[in-house]
């Protein structure tokens, strides 16, 4: 997946946040998240760096309150920000791409994860039916048996949901700790894609 910030852009972007007002480092950590429609959430590994080398640059100064510590602009921080107007307007600008992509890339993988599933549970059913179509040959062996083919297209089926259930989770899991975040569209699209599947399932296993 592309990153959402540029090299040197997340520090202008953290600067630029202050300048709004002054905040302690989850509330920057959660600001981030919301600007980026929750695709971006960084750690604190991540931001108390960056911070750390803004107020080394007299740029920002922390205190501490209660627990917690507050980082606020300096002059000097606000100055980089009007300077670099041009700069923040094009990071807001490559944002706005880098998170209509990383949205799309997590769509896509959801779309083709349902179309493999879709297609060997629809690939079960039909040998379901062909099997139970099969004349019994004398003896009545095992091979033959409607029950016994049953049994083993319902080991596919079983299979095909236990990989898928195991990629998606992989591909979700892998993209959160990149520093995305699941939003609530893209679960809801996974949703109404076993929806789909499962009512495709359903009339592929009532056809006659």
């Amino acid at each position: 997946m592309p990153p959402v910030f540029s090299h040197g852009d997340l520090r202008l972007y953290l600067l630029n946040l202050l300048d709004e007002a002054p905040r302690h480092g989850y509330d920057l950590m959660q600001a981030l998240s919301d600007r980026t429609g929750g695709t971006y959430t960084p750690s604190a590994g991540t931001i108390y760096p960056r911070l750390a080398k803004l107020e080394e640059e007299g740029l920002v100064t922390k205190t501490v309150d209660g627990r917690k510590t507050v980082y606020e602009i300096t002059e000097a921080g606000r100055a980089e920000v009007a300077a670099r107007a041009g700069d923040l307007e094009g990071i807001e600008a490559g944002l706005a791409d880098s998170v209509r992509l990383i949205a799309d890339e997590v769509r896509g993988s959801v779309r083709e994860a349902m179309k493999s599933l879709q297609a060997d549970l629809a690939a079960a059913a039909h040998s379901e039916r062909a099997g139970a179509g099969k004349p019994a040959t004398p003896g009545g062996s095992h091979a033959d048996d409607p029950r016994v083919a049953s049994r083993e297209q319902l080991r596919r089926a079983d299979a095909a949901l236990a990989e898928f259930r195991a990629n998606i989770r992989a591909d979700m899991r892998t993209h959160v700790a990149r520093g995305g975040e699941l939003t609530a569209a893209v679960v809801d699209e996974l949703a109404s894609a076993l929806d789909e599947a499962a009512r495709a399932v359903i009339r592929a296993l009532h056809r006659d």
